[in-house]
């Protein structure tokens, strides 16, 4: 794995800090995010090593990454790619840490969970694979099973500690317990699924149609789901999550009231804010929505004149005729934007241009926000995450960036 340095290389975190108590690059320990967050810049990009002898890293360096994901403490970054792999970045060192190869299963979403095994990380990720033996025989709902079931990862030995069966279509979303190792499971099988790490059975199922996105609030008592098919998003109680949704939000509405062509394309992420106060839907198209995550009213829609990096939406699939190794293949992506940890801003990558930034404290009278900060960048950001401990953000597409402040800028 090779990284190649960009406007800054330099260390993040602790490792970085001099006697000062400031990193070496004079970022301070403590900053807020509103007063550096136009200062980012791209700082060290890391290439994909087709020569590599170690098998693990010996992969084409245009294997597109398809999700990304930050551990609890910020000190890792984890990805997964159309390779088939999964690769883990150390932050504080700014170096590649790990590969962990999924060849037999494949690989889509991939997250972190909350606990580690012999203080490695371990990460749930979905299959895309068939698990069989070339031998034996399966029936189609048998195979269906096989494919859509989600794993359970030790990376300290790379073994597998559980496996969560009962899909049987492709996963499209996997969302976190922001303080349990609890987890939802959203599936083109129509079905969301609630599930606890510790045993390999299903807690809950609710049976929603076109329900593909899957998001906690930060108290972790509420979740919310997102049908494109319907245009809607659900609230459920966590607690009585066996009940009717306590609210549903018309996103139809909004895109009616607005502009469709700048919604109406594929979803692809949704979020709530660390504040609790917003509701974070986004879109492969020319806007993301910002909505009130009590009563689900409008409060923006996101602008972005180009639109996002080529990529499916949640339950789009490539026409048939498309063949994977042509050029107008269309990998998925778990999201193209995020709320940074305050909650005040939403960043976001654009097609072939720069990141884009929302202040959501800014006024948006005719519902249109327009980005307050463009940070400098040419390429395609196909996913993004912001570290939940140090003001870093990440950004992929066929390579991952690391970006952190320019204080030289300041």
């Amino acid at each position: 794995m090779s990284s190649t340095p960009m406007a800054i290389d330099s260390p993040i975190g602790p490792s970085a800090r001099a006697n000062t108590g400031a990193p070496s690059n004079g970022i301070p320990n403590t900053s807020k995010v509103s007063d550096v967050i136009s200062l980012f810049r791209p700082t060290k990009l890391f290439r994909r090593d087709p020569s590599a002898k170690d098998a693990g890293r010996a992969h084409s360096t245009h294997a597109p990454i398809l999700s990304i994901d930050f551990s609890d403490e910020g000190d890792f970054l984890l990805t997964s790619e159309s390779d088939n792999s999964m690769q883990i970045y150390d932050v504080h060192k700014g170096k590649h840490h790990k590969t962990c190869l999924s060849q037999k299963y494949g690989v889509m979403h991939a997250m972190f969970t909350h606990k580690t095994k012999d203080s490695a990380p371990c990460i749930i990720h979905s299959s895309t694979k068939l698990n069989r033996k070339p031998t034996s025989k399966i029936t189609a709902s048998e195979a269906d099973v096989l494919l859509d079931t989600i794993r359970y990862l030790s990376t300290h030995d790379n073994s597998y500690l559980r496996y969560f069966e009962g899909h049987e279509k492709n996963v499209t979303c996997l969302s976190l317990h922001p303080g349990q190792d609890n987890f939802l499971s959203c599936s083109e099988d129509n079905t969301v699924r609630i599930w606890d790490a510790g045993t390999k059975n299903a807690c809950g199922k609710l049976h929603l149609n076109g329900g593909y996105l899957a998001a906690w609030d930060p108290s972790g008592n509420v979740f919310a789901v997102a049908s494109p098919t319907s245009q809607s998003i659900l609230l459920y109680d966590y607690r009585n999550f066996d009940r009717e949704p306590f609210s549903t939000f018309d996103v139809l509405q909004h895109s009616q009231e607005i502009n469709p062509s700048s919604i109406s394309k594929g979803w692809n992420k949704l979020e709530f804010s660390n504040d609790g106060k917003h509701l974070l839907l986004g879109t492969t198209g020319q806007g993301h929505l910002l909505l009130d995550a009590f009563d689900g009213h409008l409060k923006a829609v996101l602008r972005r004149e180009r639109g996002g990096a080529r990529r499916l939406g949640v339950g789009d699939h490539n026409p048939d005729h498309i063949d994977r190794h042509s050029s107008e293949f269309l990998y998925p992506s778990t999201g193209d934007c995020c709320f940074t940890p305050d909650g005040r801003y939403v960043i976001s990558g654009a097609r072939r241009e720069n990141v884009l930034v929302w202040d959501t404290l800014s006024p948006a009278p005719d519902k249109l926000l327009r980005p307050a900060h463009e940070l400098e960048y040419t390429g395609d950001s196909g996913v993004i995450a912001f570290n939940p401990k140090y003001n870093m953000f990440a950004t992929g597409d066929k390579e991952v960036v690391f970006w952190v402040p320019d204080m030289n800028l300041a």
